[in-house]
């Protein structure tokens, strides 16, 4: 009798044995010539070498169903183990499907701009994203760097915000220096929840395989093998956009995204997003995409909302024109 230790990756143990050991029960019944016994992230494993071989390949395509779908239920852990064919097909993708977040849910681009960012992101190692408040910028840019880790094709995500007050001066806001940030950053938080287990989340963040930090951070730094989202960057200014686009190392991917309609700077100083934009339009392997009113995906009230406003502000441009 061999014995065989099989490592579950970064799954979490709950996820994969499921609760009071359901799917790990399972899996003794299916291998009734194997005993199987889990301990955190391993499994123990003895039995016939033959046996024990098909037992780790369907391991392994069980992770592989899990790391793609972010979700593993005990009909899928069973329909896995009994197929006969030497790998599983996975069902054919979802039109504009991105990829799988908490629980199986969908997480894919809904509007023809939100397709846009995803398809210049694909050809472009920095992609520009400008439009109005809940047109998808942000949490489309979070679901492509979340895909790209998965697929190995980043080291790690490093998500920033300029930490400009909106009304609010943050030298009095309680707590520690952490403790201020975390609320600028908390949108960030909130998308990364839709796609990655909390526990994973954890995880990546003490491992620091996903950083998130203020603009301010990111001053002397070389930002290689990483996917960087600037994201609210109509509040930097030129000088720290300029310092931020210049951070980016080797087989970097940059997105950049802001409104420029809410820009909270000083009135005389220029926003480093606008002027970035109008000069930066032109060079090879940096695409920008505008997003308008018609990608707003919150509740129905927003767009109105946005359009209210944008007609408010032409009236008033029109006034002043005319008392000039």
């Amino acid at each position: 009798m061999i014995e065989r230790h099989i490592s579950i990756g970064s799954i979490d143990p709950l996820d994969f044995y499921g609760i009071n050991n359901s799917k790990l029960d399972i899996l003794k019944e299916l291998f009734p010539k194997l005993q199987i016994v889990g301990r955190g992230n391993e499994l123990i494993v003895k039995g016939e070498e033959k046996t024990l071989d098909l037992f780790e390949t369907k391991i392994n395509l069980i992770l592989q169903h899990y790391n793609q779908y972010n979700l593993l239920t005990a009909a899928n852990l069973k329909r896995i183990v009994l197929e006969n064919t030497k790998e599983i097909e996975n069902p054919e993708d979802p039109k504009n499907l991105i990829l799988f977040g908490n629980n199986g849910k969908l997480i894919r681009s809904r509007t023809p701009n939100q397709r846009k960012l995803v398809e210049e992101s694909e050809k472009n190692d920095m992609v520009f994203a400008i439009g109005p408040a809940g047109s998808g910028k942000t949490y489309t840019a979070v679901a492509l760097a979340v895909r790209a880790l998965r697929n190995n094709e980043v080291k790690r995500i490093i998500l920033s915000r300029p930490a400009v007050e909106a009304g609010e001066n943050l030298g009095f806001l309680p707590g520690d220096l952490k403790e201020k940030i975390d609320p600028y950053l908390q949108p960030l938080y909130d998308a990364l929840l839709d796609m990655i287990p909390p526990r994973k989340l954890a995880g990546y963040l003490d491992a620091e395989v996903i950083q998130i930090a203020p603009l301010a951070y990111m001053r002397g730094r070389t930002l290689n093998e990483a996917f960087v989202i600037l994201d609210e960057a109509q509040n930097t200014t030129s000088k720290q956009l300029k310092m931020f686009l210049t951070r980016m190392g080797t087989s970097g991917k940059f997105m950049i995204t802001g409104d420029i309609t809410q820009i909270d700077l000083p009135r005389k100083q220029q926003s480093g997003l606008v002027q970035a934009f109008r000069i930066l339009k032109d060079i090879k392997g940096i695409a920008m995409v505008e997003f308008d009113s018609s990608d707003i995906i919150r509740h129905h009230l927003v767009k109105k909302i946005v359009s209210a406003y944008e007609i408010d502000e032409e009236n008033e441009a029109k006034k002043w024109k005319k008392e000039e």
